[in-house]
């Protein structure tokens, strides 16, 4: 990328938070993203529609048509066939360019949103992107206290919120930065989920650990069917496939499932503004333990993975749970205060025979007894753990805890597993450890060549984990270089001995100092 882009960038990221620190006033920030971020989207479709409509009517000669000048009733006519194409319809009153120049004089600018943004909606009503669309827009309220006491305060703000998503610099549709809308929405996240601490860091993976996980997924691949992720937040680490890929070498699509209803929502938003049409995807809403919703899916090539840690789940208590056949393999459940294992036990089941699971776990994970060890013994023993990697600490929002890699295989070449430590791979960047890619580049390497590298990477065979009780804790098998300073001790002690001769010489010259002294005296 030319220095100009990225210098473009970092000055469009410092515009975007200046804006939204700007406009928030007393709303907490993590609120107060579905605001910056649900205006984006509008802005995003809205002008991705317009020259959609647009170089369909220029390349057939009407070369001064403009979507946005139509009138309503001249639209209509189009409606049917544009949703058949893009999920959703817009008509030309109701695009953010339009309603933002009525804005400062629509006195009702709040009753004109939440009709537009229900239109949107209603525009998929009955047709195949009816889910994609449904209530996308239902975290932005804009008749909400949070943005004012009145509602001339609060469309005061939605004008200001126009306004300033309006004169952001996201360039055109034809000049393919269309990434700018996609970039622009990962930055905010990660700066909100950084500025939120735990509440919202536990919803986002930092965009270098997302681009690791995809890149261990395709080593070797140029393209794959589809991929997923089971708790995908807000979606990115799915979308880290369109960079490392391309979007149209995942061939049938993006899937996942989110638990939180408006992180499912933001994810949804997340793949529209990455233009990945509404049939590329499939987000679902809902528990994946307890109510996974692609059960008749074909298996992923590509899965990744960052589950909440620890989290409760229904496990023994639940009879039905023990038959079901994701968790029946290992013929034990994770334990009701820790779904960790649960959620690897689910990937598992949906990987497909050629395909690589990368799952970010809790360290405990990896070496506690009970019904972990047991499950860990299965994974072992059917020769599904492809690879351990050890990763910094301080890497995630919301927690410093240093997390490990799960890389799973069904079609292993071989019983050993790589054991990689990278916990010394990063630099500290703000208040936070981040992977460089000179360090996701060299654990990918070590990844790819699966050798043993002293004090780095160890290929251990299936036998000497069975003998450490299927403890896959990376620290047991790969030693840390000492960095001690090595000491010889011969020459320490003649230095010692001369250091306390000299001493003794010191000495006798006081002494005799001191009695001449005495003797003149």
């Amino acid at each position: 990328m030319s220095q100009t882009k990225e210098t473009q960038r970092a000055e469009l990221h410092k515009t975007i938070w200046r804006v939204a620190n700007d406009l928030r006033g007393s709303v907490d920030g993590w609120d107060f993203k579905a605001y910056v971020l649900g205006i984006l989207f509008y802005r995003f479709i809205s002008e991705n529609l317009t020259a959609y409509i647009n170089a369909g009517e220029h390349k057939a000669g009407q070369v001064d048509f403009d979507y946005a000048k139509l009138s309503d009733a001249e639209a209509e006519s189009g409606r049917k066939e544009t949703v058949a194409e893009k999920g959703f319809y817009i008509l030309p009153s109701e695009l953010f360019a339009n309603v933002r120049k009525r804005a400062a004089h629509d006195e009702n600018l709040n009753e004109t949103l939440e009709r537009v943004f229900k239109n949107i909606e209603g525009s998929a009503v009955g047709t195949d992107s009816e889910d994609d669309l449904k209530g996308l827009f239902d975290d932005l309220d804009v008749n909400s206290a949070k943005l004012g006491p009145t509602v001339a305060k609060r469309n005061e703000k939605l004008v200001k919120l126009l306004d300033a998503i309006g004169d952001l610099s996201l360039g055109s549709f034809s000049d393919h930065t269309i990434d700018a809308f996609g970039d622009a929405y990962e930055y905010l996240m990660q700066m909100y989920a950084s500025s939120a601490g735990k509440s919202g860091g536990e919803y986002y993976t930092p965009q270098e650990v997302s681009e690791l996980l995809a890149r261990i997924t395709v080593v070797g691949k140029t393209s794959v069917n589809k991929v997923y992720d089971p708790a995908c937040g807000s979606g990115s680490l799915l979308l880290k496939f369109a960079k490392v890929l391309g979007k149209d070498n995942v061939r049938l699509g993006f899937f996942g499932q989110e638990i939180n209803l408006t992180t499912y929502n933001l994810a949804r938003i997340n793949m529209f503004l990455h233009d990945i049409n509404y049939e590329k995807f499939d987000i679902a809403h809902g528990d994946t333990l307890l109510e996974p919703a692609h059960w008749d899916e074909e298996p992923f090539e590509a899965i990744v993975s960052n589950p909440p840690y620890s989290t409760k789940w229904d496990g023994a208590a639940n009879p039905l749970l023990i038959n079901d056949p994701r968790y029946a393999p290992a013929g034990v459940l994770a334990p009701k205060s820790k779904a960790d294992l649960a959620f690897t036990m689910h990937m598992l089941h949906w990987l497909a025979v050629n395909g690589t699971a990368a799952i970010v776990e809790f360290p405990g994970v990896l070496y506690r007894g009970g019904a972990e060890q047991k499950i860990r013994k299965y994974l072992v023993d059917n020769n599904y753990v492809d690879a351990v990697i050890q990763l910094p600490p301080d890497l995630f929002f919301g927690t410093t805890i240093a997390t490990c890699i799960l890389v799973l295989k069904k079609s292993k070449k071989d019983n050993a597993v790589l054991f990689i430590d990278a916990s010394a791979e990063f630099v500290r960047g703000g208040n936070k450890n981040k992977l460089t890619e000179a360090n996701q580049r060299r654990i990918l390497d070590a990844f790819t060549v699966r050798r043993s590298e002293d004090h780095f990477a160890k290929l251990v065979p299936y036998e000497e984990i069975k003998a450490k009780n299927y403890n896959i804790a990376v620290s047991s098998y790969v030693e840390r270089e000492d960095t001690s300073e090595a000491v010889d001790i011969t020459a320490l002690n003649a230095e010692i001995a001369s250091i306390v001769k000299r001493q003794q010489e010191l000495r006798d010259q006081i002494d005799a100092i001191v009695a001449d002294l005495e003797g003149t005296s």
